[in-house]
This record gives C-alpha cells, sequence and structure tokens, in this order.
C-alpha cells in the first residue's frame, strides 16, 4: 500500500470504537501527542472513539498534566487499559480508582517483549518475569481496580513447563498502532535520529501490520526520498500507512519545560563536557545515593531507576568514577550520565541507543550487575512495593523485570515519607522533624520485589539503603547492618518502623564522609 500524508485531526477520525491501540512513547519521549490530542478533541466532540481497549509499553504521562495518556482521561473513551506504568497520568487516577474501566498492569519487559511476540505469530510471552509479585495470578494477577477483577480478559496466566511454575502473557492483535519518528521521507521511511531513546517503534509496528491493523506515525519533518540514510530508518515504509506531520508545539524530542528541544547531547549529536553536569546538593537523597556508590564494583553494568536512584550517577560522575561504568536505562540507553527527574529514560553523552526490547533481553537474561532502584514500602519479609501506594498507582514500569535479573540490588529512599526537617550537621545526621508517613510495614500493600522469591529462587544480593540505617536481606529476615551518625537507635530507627527487624551483631556507623560536603574520594571495588 501506498503511505498516505494526513493531518492529525483525519488520523483520529480513522479509529474505530471498540479498537485495541498500542501507543508507543517513555513518559514524554517519543510521544505523538498531536494525534493523542485530537482523538481526546474527538471523543469530547463526538462521542467518538469509544471503547477502546489502549496499551502502552512504558508510562506515558507526557508533562503530567495534560500530555500523554492524560488525553485519554474521559469516562467512555476507554473499555480496557493494559500498561506498566502511570507515572505522570495524574487525570487517568481517578478514573482507576471510580473504576471507569478494568485496569492491568504487568512488566515492562514483557510488554516490550509482547510487541515483537505479536509481531511475529507467537501466542505470547512465558517467563517467570513476576512471580511472586503482584503480577502473580496467585496474588493479584495484574489487577489494579475492582473492574479489573471483575473482568474475564486477564493478561497473565499461571502456567507450568517442565515440571516448573511459569507465567504466561497472551498476546492479542493491535488495530491501530500510534508511534512518533524524527523524519519521514515522502516514500514513508521512518527514522528516529533525534529521538533520545528508540523503544519498539519497529516491532509495535510490525505487530500492527501482521495483525491486519494499521500504523500511525508522527514525525517532526518530512523530507525527500532517498535522502535518509538506509540505516537510520528504523520503520520501513512497508509497515507505515499513515504519516502526520506533527505541530510545533506537539511534537518534538520532549515535553520537559524549561529544557532545550532537541538536546542534542541527549540523541547523541554532540559532547557536552561532564563537567558542565551539577553536583547535587548534600542532602538525605544524596546521603543515600553516596552510600549506594559504596556498593558499585569497577567495570559493572548498571541499571538507576526512577527517582532518588538516578542521582547516582551525579555522584558517580562527580568522584570521577562514571566512566569506569557502564549506566543503562531500560529505555535502551547505555552508557553516559542518565538524565534525572522527569527527563529520566534519557542520558547525557550516551554510548549506544538500543531498542527497547533488546534491552529487556540482557536485563531478563541476568545483565545486570547493580541495579539501583526506588522503594515506597518496604517490610519485615523483605518485599518492596513500587506500584500502589499514597492513593496512586504508579505501577512497576521494568522494576519487576529489573529485580529479578540483577544480581545485586541496592533499594533506595528516605527512611519516612513525606515533610520533613533533616540536617546535616559536622557529619551526622540531626533530625529534627521527621515524615509522618513510615514506608517500613510489617507487610507491604503491593509485592513488586519478592523477598522471598530473592532468597529462594534467584538468590541475590540485596541492601535497603536509607539515608539514617542501611538493611540486609538475610534468610532470618531483614536486618539493620548500619546507622547513620547522629541517629538514635530506639527513637530515629525502630521507633518509626511497624516492625523490629533483626539487628546484626556487627552493627556499624555509616561512613562519616557520606554526610560532608566535599567530595568523597572513594575508589569503586575492583
Amino acid at each position: 500500500m501506498t503511505v498516505k500524508f494526513i493531518n492529525a485531526k483525519e488520523a483520529a477520525s480513522m479509529i474505530p470504537d471498540g479498537s485495541t491501540v498500542a501507543i508507543d512513547a517513555f513518559i514524554s519521549f517519543c510521544l505523538a501527542d498531536d494525534i493523542l490530542g485530537e482523538i481526546e478533541s474527538r471523543f469530547v466532540r463526538e462521542g467518538h472513539p469509544s471503547s477502546l481497549s489502549v496499551v502502552n509499553v512504558a508510562g506515558i504521562g507526557g508533562d503530567g498534566k495534560d500530555r500523554g495518556i492524560n488525553h485519554f482521561a474521559h469516562k467512555g473513551l476507554m473499555r480496557r487499559f493494559l500498561c506498566s506504568n502511570l507515572s505522570l497520568a495524574n487525570k487517568i487516577y481517578p478514573l482507576i480508582t471510580e473504576d471507569a474501566f478494568p485496569c492491568f498492569m504487568i512488566p515492562q519487559g514483557v510488554l516490550s517483549h509482547m510487541m515483537r511476540a505479536i509481531a511475529s505469530g507467537k501466542p505470547g510471552i512465558i517467563t517467570e518475569v513476576g512471580m511472586k509479585t503482584f503480577v502473580d495470578p496467585r496474588i493479584d494477577g495484574g489487577c489494579i481496580n475492582d473492574a479489573a477483577k471483575a473482568c474475564d480478559e486477564r493478561p497473565v496466566q499461571l502456567i507450568q513447563l517442565n515440571g516448573s511454575d511459569c507465567l504466561f502473557y497472551p498476546a492479542f492483535s493491535i488495530d491501530i498502532a500510534i508511534i512518533k519518528g524524527s523524519k519521514a521521507d515522502k516514500k514513508g521511511n521512518i527514522s528516529l535520529e533525534k529521538e533520545a531513546m528508540h523503544l519498539e517503534q519497529l516491532e509495535m509496528a510490525t505487530a500492527a501490520r501482521n495483525s491486519g491493523g494499521i500504523v500511525m506515525v508522527q514525525v517532526d519533518e518530512i523530507v525527500e526520498h532517498g535522502t535518509i540514510h538506509p540505516q537510520q530508518v528504523t520503520v520501513p515504509s512497508t509497515l507505515v500507512d499513515y504519516v502526520i506531520l506533527g505541530s510545533p508545539g506537539n511534537t518534538g524530542q520532549h515535553f520537559i519545560e524549561g529544557l532545550p528541544d532537541p538536546i542534542d547531547s541527549w540523541c547523541g549529536d554532540e559532547k557536552i563536557q561532564l563537567e558542565e553536569i551539577k553536583s547535587i546538593p548534600l542532602s538525605p537523597e544524596k546521603i543515600i545515593c553516596r552510600r549506594g556508590v559504596f556498593e558499585i564494583k569497577e567495570d559493572s553494568f548498571i541499571n538507576l531507576g526512577i527517582g532518588v536512584p538516578m542521582n547516582v550517577s551525579s555522584i558517580l560522575n562527580e568522584e570521577g568514577l562514571i566512566e569506569k561504568v557502564s549506566a543503562s536505562i531500560e529505555s535502551g540507553v547505555m552508557g553516559g550520565v542518565p538524565a534525572p527527574g522527569i527527563a529520566t529514560g534519557a542520558a547525557y553523552n550516551p554510548d549506544a541507543i538500543l531498542k527497547q526490547p533488546d534491552m529487556f533481553d540482557f536485563y531478563d537474561g541476568g545483565g545486570i550487575d547493580y541495579a539501583c532502584l526506588g522503594s515506597a514500602e518496604i517490610d519485615m519479609h523483605g518485599n518492596v512495593n513500587v506500584s500502589r501506594f499514597a492513593g496512586k498507582v504508579p505501577g512497576p514500569g521494568g522494576f519487576i523485570n529489573i529485580t529479578q535479573g540483577a544480581k545485586n540490588i541496592c533499594f533506595m529512599g528516605t527512611f519516612t515519607a513525606g515533610k520533613s526537617d533533616i540536617r546535616i550537621e559536622d557529619g551526622k545526621l540531626n533530625i529534627v522533624k521527621d515524615g509522618p508517613h513510615i514506608k517500613f510495614r510489617e507487610h507491604v500493600d503491593h509485592i513488586t520485589f519478592s523477598g522471598e522469591n530473592s532468597l529462594d529462587k534467584v538468590k541475590q544480593h540485596v541492601i535497603y539503603i536509607t539515608e539514617r540505617a542501611v538493611f540486609a536481606l538475610l534468610p532470618e529476615g531483614l536486618t539493620l547492618i548500619e546507622i547513620a551518625p547522629g541517629a538514635d537507635l530506639e527513637k530515629d530507627i525502630l521507633g518509626k518502623m511497624d516492625f523490629t527487624p533483626v539487628i546484626s551483631k556487627d552493627l556499624r556507623l555509616m561512613d562519616e564522609r557520606l554526610f560532608r560536603p566535599e567530595k568523597m574520594g572513594i575508589s569503586l571495588k575492583k
């Protein structure tokens, strides 16, 4: 078929009610926001398209306001929602809690690989990823709300293979694929050279095409046929039905306020001096990240999660150690200095930008030496919750894939949650006012990481780092191994937990250098 060039309004008009729509993006990156905005406008205007089954691989909250999946925050627009993450999808949360539609979450890597499975006509994904977490059908089966629990269309099944329990994630057909590229030539070949990451645009387009569906691609620029080097063509015209030239305000590399667009060092078009990257000020978060660096060996392959752990890259850079490790992000970015905050997924000066399903191949196979990840709740069994807490459902993203595949894990987060006044004075911690919310719970509300699975099956080295205490996952339970100078064991630690941990016989003080404003002057483990 000849590729047709249309506008976003025309694209939205082609989506039938009841379609299964797959949308590719990563937060605000690779986001076809013109098309999503016109789908919203048409629904508000006409009540169509309605009853969509929507699938997105990573979180696509856009700018945390109106972009991305927030465009779909209208009752009746979605019939079913399958995703891995809802970070920044602030308008969607109320609909989920009100049971406006069934919402399911499964691991990001599984969804990324699912695009490839659908494309190749496989029945689905068989894996151990998700075992003993909320995704396991013996626990919640990926159900996020009551509407999901009442739904017969479950995204995961428990099966036995060669005498062992496994999870089976069934494949499905895709009617519409919505993806984003940098350029399209007049034949419809798509390149991604200005994007900060390459996701699963090819796999999703192939999945839709082989499902008998259609592929819509929003691009920044249309160029003459033959002007895109063949090695830069990520999605060939054979897989493209419609090309939409994005408007200046709704297209580009990202939607992050206050930053230039594009950032050329994110897509590899330029290199910046590492000295230009600012260090973070001394704070509880910096203490946590510094302590995490103590665990990393030279020449390790590491993954940095969203939130506090992203600043590990800043510490490594500050200490002149960033080039002694290979940092990675599940988006497919390898090397360089991972960008923090809402820019998570990109990196300054990346060594390579792989496709996301290729990165998850490496992760799932055990390629991560050290994973530094966040923690919203931790319990006495070492279970960690990052997917449902405080009335929100951010979801696991790639957390489950990463934690089940990594050899060593550092969970990172402040000891309590909420507004606090914690000062760092003279190499000691001074807890003037603690956060009001306890994070160390007897039982977590949602199991995103299973301590039992880690000990019994995966056999990892796992520690839990806060600004005032460090714990280890041991067979006898969550074990306190370090406390901060200035912190009181009874008042500041045990008194702020819902359970009493095992206390190591070798309990020691955290390194005083963590609490000093100057560089620590450390070397990585050999």
